[in-house]
C-alpha cells in the first residue's frame, strides 16, 4: 500500500465532501484554527465509517501529515469505531490526546469513546492525570469524557470534588467543567445545587456554571430564580 495515495484519496474525499458556507459557520466558532474544511459531522462519521470497514485503517491513525482539521476529527471517530481489544483502543486514545487543539475535534472524540460504557473502572483512572494537567486540551478532554459517561450518583460527589480542585485561566477547560457541572445539575439538581451552595470553584467558573445550568431547558423557573441568587460579584 502507497501512504501517500491513500491520504490523497481521503483528502480528495474530504474536499468533496466540504461546504464554504459551513465552512465560514464553523471557523467561526473554533477561534485561531485556520485549517477548518467545512464537512458536517454527520457527514464526517459515515466516512469515518468507510475507512473503518475498509479494514486497513491502523496506517491512517499513525499518519502524522494533516491538512484540514476534519482530517485530525476523522482519527478520533475512527477509533470511536474501533472494536479491537481494550489495550489497544486505550493506545489509540493516549496517542491521539496530543492532537487535540480545538474545543470541536476534543468534543467530537470523546462522544464517540464507547469503550468508556463497559470499562468505566479503567477508563476514569485513565482521566485522572489529565483533570491534574496544564494543557487546555488535556484537561477539556478529561471533564468532557466525564460529562459524557461519569455522570451518575456513584460518580457524583467525585466529580465535584475533581473539578473543584482544577484551576485554570484557559477558556475552553473552564467551559468544559462548567458544562460538566451544569449536567449534574441536569441530572441530579437537589445534589448539585447543595453543592453549588457551598462550592469553591473560581468565580468564573462558577458563574459560568450557572449560566449554563440556566440555560438548560429542564431548569424551571423556581429553580433558575434559586440559581440565579447565588451567581457571585465577578
Amino acid at each position: 500500500m502507497n501512504i501517500n495515495i491513500e491520504r490523497l484519496k481521503i483528502r480528495k474525499e474530504l474536499e468533496s465532501l466540504a461546504e464554504k458556507d459551513y465552512q465560514k459557520f464553523s471557523s467561526a466558532l473554533i477561534p485561531n484554527v485556520e485549517n477548518v474544511l467545512g464537512v458536517r459531522l454527520p457527514i464526517l462519521r459515515k466516512l469515518a465509517q468507510k475507512v473503518y470497514s475498509s479494514q486497513n485503517f491502523e496506517w491512517y491513525l499513525n499518519d502524522s501529515e494533516t491538512k484540514y482539521m476534519e482530517e485530525v476529527m476523522l482519527k478520533g471517530m475512527i477509533i470511536g469505531l474501533c472494536n479491537a481489544d481494550f489495550e489497544t483502543q486505550l493506545k489509540y486514545i493516549k496517542n491521539f490526546i496530543p492532537q487535540i487543539n480545538n474545543w470541536a475535534v476534543c468534543d467530537s472524540f470523546c462522544c464517540g469513546l464507547k469503550c468508556a460504557i463497559e470499562n468505566q473502572d479503567t477508563i476514569w483512572s485513565f482521566i485522572q492525570p489529565y483533570l491534574k494537567s496544564e494543557k487546555e486540551y488535556e484537561i477539556r478532554f478529561a471533564v468532557v469524557m466525564i460529562l459524557n459517561f461519569f455522570v451518575k450518583k456513584k460518580y457524583l460527589l467525585q466529580i465535584f470534588n475533581l473539578l473543584e480542585k482544577i484551576k485554570t485561566d484557559y477558556y475552553y477547560a473552564q467551559m468544559g467543567i462548567a458544562w460538566a457541572i451544569s449536567i449534574c445539575y441536569r441530572e441530579y439538581p437537589k445534589e448539585t445545587y447543595e453543592y453549588l451552595r457551598h462550592s469553591k470553584l473560581t468565580t468564573v467558573i462558577f458563574n459560568k456554571t450557572i449560566q449554563k445550568c440556566l440555560e438548560s431547558l429542564k431548569t424551571d423557573k423556581k429553580n433558575k430564580e434559586k440559581l440565579r441568587i447565588l451567581k457571585r460579584e465577578s
